[in-house]
């Protein structure tokens, strides 16, 4: 294995692994969808010496700069002039594995249409199900992709290949792509599906084998670190925001009214913080990174008493990794991807809620919704679509050019390059003294939910 050139001496661990020297010159210097061209503008590639600074704070580069400290940097994302396979002797591979998520069609065709019409890669197989589909056992056939087949599967929302949780061992599925004789493996995935990536270009890499594994990070929570946005986040918040205004409307409409919605957010809280802010309906805003108390003088419930004494209605988001603590064993049961199962915080509160004022002998009327299948299984929006479509191209040009093990993401308005093993190190999630947060609180106005007596 080499390194690509690497300008900042402390940034080793943003290194991004290739394959060897890229000698090839790329077809996109005289190619496009509609023949031949005399040359693609110079200045249209990206050299491996171009880096995104991880930190853009002044004050934070000055500090560094004077105790003689190279600034950490990504190496850029896009079209390389030279590069290490020839298109017409690659074989690429593309599958999608985890939960299901607003533009992964969007993506797989991205993929398909760079490598078809841009570099003239015409070897393209669909991978059913995740990683299910490289292990013989479950004999799951592959699916030959090519334009036609893609065109319009973007109007769509899943994925046309299919998906499934659960690992199987990076050994087996190796030796599959092996025998297929693949070269370049695209895995469209979350935080599980990406540390299968990682661990089949490390044992790709034991083996010797010429083998570019490339990440499109995929998690309609927003979670991956490093990676400023994940695709299909904005569709979700659209529609989230939809359901929060529906909520409102079932609140107000009946006396001591209370619409109470569950979003996704395992882990972090993004979408219903920032759906919440978007629709401005919501009064109380509960995610997994914030503790807060039911019972007490300062808790939730006491609190919604008085709202609804005073205003008739209110409006409850929650993530649906939030108030774990209510629930015996949380955290023991984990998903066939390795993610915790958590308790059902959506119909825990909602009874708990109609317990506190039954137990009060108040009138309540509680709506509770639960959006999440409809969420994740809608089209990407115009915005998602976009997005996804940088995604693919920016995947297909760094594995076109012989860079493996890494993850496309967004860092500081660039697309760049982010080893697998840093994307997957920790989750993302909210600061509770950060913008995003401070602007929810604005926002809703709810305190800091304690036991303790409050104003």
């Amino acid at each position: 294995m080499t390194k690509s050139k690497e300008p900042d001496k402390n940034a080793g661990r943003l290194d991004i692994d290739t394959l060897g020297p890229a000698k090839i010159n790329s077809p996109l210097l005289g190619y496009t969808a509609h023949g031949p061209i005399e040359v693609t503008p110079w200045d249209s590639f990206t050299d491996d010496d171009s880096r995104v600074l991880l930190d853009v704070n002044v004050k934070s580069l000055t500090k560094m700069a004077a105790e003689g400290c190279h600034p950490d940097s990504f190496e850029e994302a896009g079209a390389r002039r030279a590069i290490y396979f020839d298109p017409s002797k690659v074989r690429a591979a593309i599958l999608t594995a985890g939960g299901l998520c607003p533009g992964l069609n969007d993506v797989i065709r991205a993929l398909v249409m760079t490598l078809y019409y841009r570099y003239g890669v015409r070897n393209i197989l669909g991978v059913k199900y995740g990683y299910q589909g490289l292990a013989p056992e479950f004999g799951h056939e592959l699916i030959p992709l090519d334009a036609d087949f893609v065109s319009n599967i973007h109007e769509f929302g899943g994925t046309v290949l299919g998906s499934s949780r659960g690992g199987v061992p990076a050994e087996q599925l190796v030796d599959s792509l092996e025998r297929l004789n693949i070269n370049i493996l695209f895995c469209i995935g979350g935080d599980g599906t990406l540390k299968g990536a990682h661990a089949i270009a490390q044992e790709a890499r034991l083996r010797g084998l010429k083998l570019a594994v490339v990440g499109v990070p995929k998690t309609i929570d927003n979670d991956i670190s490093l990676v400023a946005r994940s695709f299909g986040f904005e569709t979700a918040v659209a529609i989230a925001s939809t359901v929060i205004r529906s909520a409102h409307t079932e609140a107000v409409g009946a006396p001591y009214g209370v619409g109470l919605v569950k979003l996704m957010g395992r882990d972090s809280g993004f979408i219903a913080a920032t759906a919440s802010l978007a629709q401005s309906d919501a009064n109380y805003v509960l995610i997994p990174e914030i503790d807060f108390a039911l019972e007490g003088p300062g808790g939730l419930l006491a609190h919604l008493e008085k709202r609804l004494d005073s205003r008739g209605h209110a409006v409850i988001v929650v993530a649906e990794g939030a108030g774990q603590k209510y629930f015996e064993n949380a955290g023991d049961s984990k998903d066939a991807s390795g993610n915790i199962l958590h308790k059902d915080i959506g119909t825990f509160l909602a009874e708990t809620i109609k317990d506190y004022f039954k137990g009060k002998n108040k009138e309540l009327n509680l709506k509770y919704i639960d959006p999440s299948y409809i969420i994740r299984s809608a089209p990407a929006n115009a915005s998602d679509q976009v997005y996804c479509s940088f995604l693919g191209q920016k995947a297909v040009h760094a594995a076109m050019a012989g860079k493996t093990d890494l993850v496309i993401g967004q860092w500081n308005d660039h697309f760049v390059h982010i080893p697998i093993a840093l994307a997957t190190q920790t989750r993302k999630k909210i600061d509770p003294n950060g913008v995003l947060w401070n602007s929810v609180l604005e926002g809703t106005g709810q305190p800091t939910f304690t036991d303790k007596r409050i104003a």
